[in-house]
């Protein structure tokens, strides 16, 4: 990594908190959204954050319906 100044950034209501970051990896820049109360973590390329604009509204409220995964 380099000596960047961070581009953290955090966005929580009352009912989350997330972070959110740009990261350098050995594929390229990631975006990385961390759940640090939880413990959760993701980091997704140019293509797969595209792909969230491709969604329509509802498929993030079916995400709620299982919030910690299929099994939790």
């Amino acid at each position: 990594m380099n000596d960047e100044s961070s581009s953290k950034t955090t966005v929580a209501n009352e009912f989350a908190m997330v972070t959110v970051d740009k990261v350098q990896t050995r594929n390229g820049e990631r975006l990385e959204i961390a759940s640090p109360r939880l413990g959760f973590r993701i980091q997704l390329d140019a293509m797969e954050l595209e792909s969230l604009s491709w969604q329509r509204k509802d498929v993030f409220s079916q995400f709620l319906n299982t919030p910690y995964g299929p099994g939790h």
